[in-house]
């Protein structure tokens, strides 16, 4: 299992609301962090250097890593994020889907209820728990930035490696990015409809 893997598992099994934008960017920087504990990636400033192509057991993380930028100038960290980040919790949930690892969970007594998805017992979801359990530094970061606090304490884990450092402040920074995005757009549309209302 992927630090993102276990990120999406978190986000489902704690059935906070979350937003889809916000999950796949903080999906983006696991997949970023895992990739830089592999060895695949060096981070120099703000910049995306690649290594060796690694060989990797999980689809998703072997298209993160087939999609890196290899020539100079590398790639921004904050543009690989918005890049690789397009629609990455929707993948991750068809790929847990395809593997049996979350199954339709009703709500409500009427068999034709409201769906939505729960994480399978598994091995792996028994690690996505143990380790939200112990309180792991990145993993706890990466919910943070994704909405998903669960009452935990204010203080900042500490993370004694700085590219991971630099990738959890870029995710950070671009949750943020995404949510004045939305309040511009949710201004400008009650504006509109004022607009038509007239006075």
């Amino acid at each position: 299992m992927t630090t993102a893997k276990d990120l999406f598992i978190i986000a489902m099994d704690l059935k906070h609301s979350v937003g889809q934008g916000d999950l796949s960017l903080a999906l983006a920087g696991a997949e970023l962090i895992d990739l830089i504990g592999a060895g695949a990636v060096a981070v120099d400033g703000d910049r995306i250097v690649p290594g060796e192509q690694p060989t990797l057991d999980d689809r998703l993380m072997g298209e993160a890593a087939a999609g890196l930028t290899r020539q100079a100038p590398f790639e921004q960290i904050e543009d690989w994020l918005w890049r690789r980040g397009r629609d990455l919790s929707a993948a991750y949930q068809a790929a847990l889907e395809e593997n049996g690892e979350l199954k339709p969970q009703r709500s409500g007594r009427l068999p034709f209820g409201s769906e939505r998805l729960e994480p399978v017992d598994t091995p792996a979801s028994r690690r996505a728990a143990d380790r939200w359990k112990e309180k792991e530094p990145v993993l706890a970061a990466l919910a943070s930035a994704a909405g998903i606090d669960d009452d935990r304490s204010d203080e900042e884990p500490g993370l004694d490696d700085e590219a991971v450092t630099t990738v959890l402040a870029a995710v950070h920074d671009a949750v943020m990015e995404l949510e004045a995005v939305r309040q511009r757009r949710t201004i400008e549309n009650a504006a509109f409809a004022n607009l038509w209302r007239g006075p």
